[in-house]
């Protein structure tokens, strides 16, 4: 199903959910590997998957804003506020996502190394750019997180507030096209 005056098509709810599903297990997977230590056995392989899947969904994140801007979009449900609220909330996202993974690369390539994505491409790096490039875009990668999770948060309030108080569409329409 393609997108129509009233519903998402599948291909929306799909990269939708899988980003969903994407940016909580690596907000998880971030949170839990900073306290990993020299001796773990993930200590390697957890910012591995980690910087995978962030190359990963930074691509399907630019795929997803071209399918956005290239494909109408069933009308906004709710009042006038809560419309522009909305549209203001999925800029900021992206913004955010788009910050998250420059701040991202920059840490991982500050050594010169390339991004490994799960043995199939590399991301080639650039080297330092900054004095102190891996701290302080370690900084902003984590805050940026934090701000991204209190958000996304927001986001699923939000939803849930339409399905459950305002007993609309909003959230239905995204669960099933």
């Amino acid at each position: 199903m393609q997108e129509s005056a009233t519903r998402w098509g599948w291909t929306t709810v799909l990269l939708h959910w899988g980003s969903a599903i994407a940016i909580l297990g690596l907000f998880g997977l971030g949170i839990w590997m900073v306290d990993l230590d020299y001796y773990s056995q993930w200590y390697r392989d957890a910012p591995h998957i980690h910087k995978s899947i962030g190359i990963l969904l930074a691509m399907l994140t630019v795929f997803r804003l071209l399918w956005r801007v290239s494909h109408k979009r069933p009308a906004a449900i709710g009042k006038s506020w809560e419309i522009r609220l909305s549209h203001l909330t999925h800029g900021v996202l992206y913004v955010l996502l788009l910050a998250i993974f420059t701040s991202g690369y920059l840490i991982s390539t500050a050594d010169g190394r390339a991004i490994d994505v799960f043995n199939w491409f590399a991301v080639p790096g650039f080297g330092e750019w900054i004095t102190n490039q891996e701290d302080i875009a370690g900084e902003i990668h984590e805050w940026l997180a934090w701000l991204l999770i209190g958000l996304v948060t927001l986001h699923a309030v939000a939803a849930v507030k339409h399905h459950v108080i305002d007993k609309d569409k909003t959230l239905t329409r995204m669960l099933k096209p």
